[in-house]
C-alpha cells in the first residue's frame, strides 16, 4: 500500500472518538493507526469525550465518518446522544460507524439508530477497512 493511489481510504477524513467513562483506548488507537495506513486522515479525540464534544469535533473538523470506540456497556445511549448531537448541528450526513464490546444481540438495534457499521475484537483490520471504504464510497 506505498502507492497512495492504491490506499481504500485516500482522501477520507476519519475522528474516532471515546465517548463516556471508559479509559482504555488500545483499540481505538489500533484502528486509528489501521485506518491512517489505509490513507485516512485521522483525528483521535482522546479519552472521556462527550457526545457533545465529539460531535462539535466532527462537524469543526469536516469529517466524513466517525468511528465510536465504546467499552463500558453503554453503547446504544452514547450513540444514541451522539446522533442526536449531530442533528442539532445539521450533521446528520456524516457516517457512523462503532467498535468495542458490542454484544451481537444489540448490534441491529445500533444500525437502527442509524449506525453504518459495528465492528468488533473478532474482525480482521483488512475487513474493517474494506467495510469502511464501501460505507464512504
Amino acid at each position: 500500500m506505498n502507492n497512495p493511489d492504491q490506499r481504500p481510504l485516500a482522501g477520507k477524513r476519519i475522528l474516532i472518538g471515546k465517548p463516556g467513562l471508559d479509559g482504555h483506548d488500545i483499540g481505538a488507537k489500533i484502528i486509528a493507526l489501521t485506518l491512517r495506513d489505509a490513507g485516512a486522515e485521522v483525528i483521535y479525540t482522546g479519552l472521556r469525550r462527550s457526545p457533545e464534544q465529539i460531535a462539535r469535533v466532527a462537524v469543526d473538523e469536516g469529517v466524513d465518518a466517525l468511528g465510536l470506540s465504546i467499552l463500558s456497556g453503554s453503547h446504544k445511549e452514547l450513540v444514541g446522544d451522539v446522533f442526536a448531537r449531530l442533528h442539532d448541528l445539521n450533521a446528520d450526513d456524516i457516517k457512523v460507524f462503532v467498535g468495542g464490546t458490542i454484544p451481537r444481540e444489540d448490534q441491529q438495534e445500533l444500525r437502527d439508530l442509524g449506525v453504518a457499521g459495528v465492528y468488533t475484537a473478532d474482525m480482521h483490520l483488512d475487513d474493517v477497512v474494506s467495510a469502511l471504504a464501501k460505507a464512504l464510497a
